[in-house]
């Protein structure tokens, strides 16, 4: 199997997510483990990472719990809910992104997590 399910640590908070067959979520598994510092814009967290794609099936709009693969900045993004660019009820990336995954469980427990904090993504 060339992907599968990723633990995200941020902290004190552990989640899973499952990844789809997508060229995007083979390069993110194949990256893995990656550590870094969490950024919050809005309903959403980002980091970059040593992850290189471009475009591929991109979305303006996402859905709660969707991970992003946001090119212009090399970025592991994780959207719960509204974003500065959102309208209305979607949940709206600065820009188009790749979805390559999809949390398990209530993404809103992101809400709690601060810029700054400490994240690992791992194989699960």
């Amino acid at each position: 199997m060339a992907t599968g399910k990723i633990m995200i640590t941020l902290e004190d908070l552990k989640m899973y997510a499952e990844l789809n067959n997508s060229e995007t979520a083979k390069k993110v598994w194949e990256a893995l483990p990656i550590k870094g510092s969490a950024n919050t814009w809005g309903d959403e967290i980002y980091f970059s990472i040593p992850v290189k794609v471009g475009l591929k099936n991109a979305k303006a709009v996402v859905l709660e719990g969707d991970l992003g693969y946001w090119p212009p900045g090399n970025a592991f993004c994780i959207f719960f809910g509204s974003t500065p660019a959102s309208e209305g009820e979607e949940i709206r990336p600065a820009s188009p992104v790749n979805v390559f995954g999809k949390i398990i469980g209530d993404p809103k427990v992101f809400k709690k997590v601060r810029s700054g904090a400490k994240i690992i993504i791992e194989k699960s």
